[in-house]
């Protein structure tokens, strides 16, 4: 039988089983970024894990897209963990470094949700690129995203 984790995450049959960013990013990292969602938020360990894998599954979708106009979107729940990742800069940059080309994936935010299910839309391509789609971590603004459709922004 499944557990609830392993029955909400979402993956493309065509990619086989799911990457997950957790085996990507060093453990030292990892660790002190759940601790900082735990400290920030009211997150336990797991809910700070999950906020954070999908933050680095949008991220490093979109860094995989870069340039295309997409208009890629996270959910608001995602959106803390995509924060949590880009605030930390110098990690941050390494990531855009070895992810990204070397180019700087700059966020930047809209004050107006915007309501034409780039959210949505968003979650299907992480799961045809092959990461793990923690499904009700993007219900919460299934038609909606605050963020840029630049092409180099997200």
């Amino acid at each position: 039988m499944a557990t609830a984790a392993e029955s909400t995450v979402v993956t493309d049959s065509v990619t086989g089983p799911p990457r997950s960013p957790r085996a990507i990013v060093p453990a030292v990292l990892w660790d002190k970024q759940v601790g900082l969602l735990m400290r920030d938020y009211p997150y336990d360990s797991v809910m700070a894990a999950r906020v954070l894998g999908q933050g680095y599954a949008y991220l490093l979708t979109a860094m995989a897209h870069r340039g295309e106009g997409l208009g890629l979107a996270p959910s608001t729940i995602v959106d803390v963990g995509v924060h949590t990742i880009i605030l930390d800069t110098v990690a941050y940059a390494e990531l855009c470094d070895q992810y990204n080309d070397g180019h700087f994936l700059h966020h930047v935010p809209l004050v107006e949700m915007k309501n034409d299910g780039s959210v949505m839309k968003t979650t299907h391509l992480i799961a045809r690129a092959g990461w793990e789609v923690d499904l009700p971590l993007w219900e919460d603004a299934a038609a909606c995203g605050p963020c840029h459709h630049g092409n180099d922004s997200h």
